[in-house]
């Protein structure tokens, strides 16, 4: 049995208030959350992964800890034009950055931040996000599919076909 005959056997049968729940509200929710904050930010991402981009210098203004990791906040000012961005976050940043340090960033366009020179895998986390988001998308579309199909064809009486010829 495929991994894809698998998932629809699983989608038939739907019952239980959790399956409902994960079916009816988990997955718009991870196709929500996947396309809208992933998908901004997925070829700014590859961008910088790639070496595009404007090269410039990011400045550590403020370190913002979490349980797991720390992000740094600060400025950037681009080499060439000056241009500037204030209070962005600096993804994939080098370690034992400091506050008032300086780092090789490139700007590409991301809503957020601007992304470190020295490479790291936020271009991976961003593109399994979308990923993750268009999986949960059409897992729900054919959920939906196979329902309104269900439902008409339980609506539809099997009727036998009508015979228009003459009785002996």
């Amino acid at each position: 049995m495929s991994v894809w005959s698998a998932a629809v056997s699983f989608l038939n049968t739907i019952n239980g208030w959790r399956t409902k729940a994960f079916v009816w509200i988990g997955l718009p929710a991870i196709a929500a959350i996947g396309l809208m904050m992933g998908a901004t930010d997925l070829a700014p991402a590859w961008q910088a992964k790639n070496g595009g981009g404007t090269s410039g210098t990011f400045t550590a203004v403020n370190e913002e800890c979490g349980r797991r990791s720390c992000k740094w906040h600060g400025n950037f000012v681009a080499t060439e034009g000056g241009t500037q961005r204030a209070d962005v976050l600096l993804y994939d940043a080098p370690d034992g950055l400091a506050k008032g340090d300086t780092a090789p960033a490139r700007d590409t366009g991301a809503r957020g931040g601007v992304y470190s020179t020295t490479g790291g895998s936020t271009y991976l986390q961003v593109t399994g996000l979308v990923v993750a988001g268009v999986a949960a998308l059409v897992i729900w579309v054919v959920i939906i599919v196979r329902a309104i199909r269900r439902r008409r064809e339980t609506a539809e009486p099997s009727a036998t076909p009508a015979s228009f010829a003459p009785s002996a």
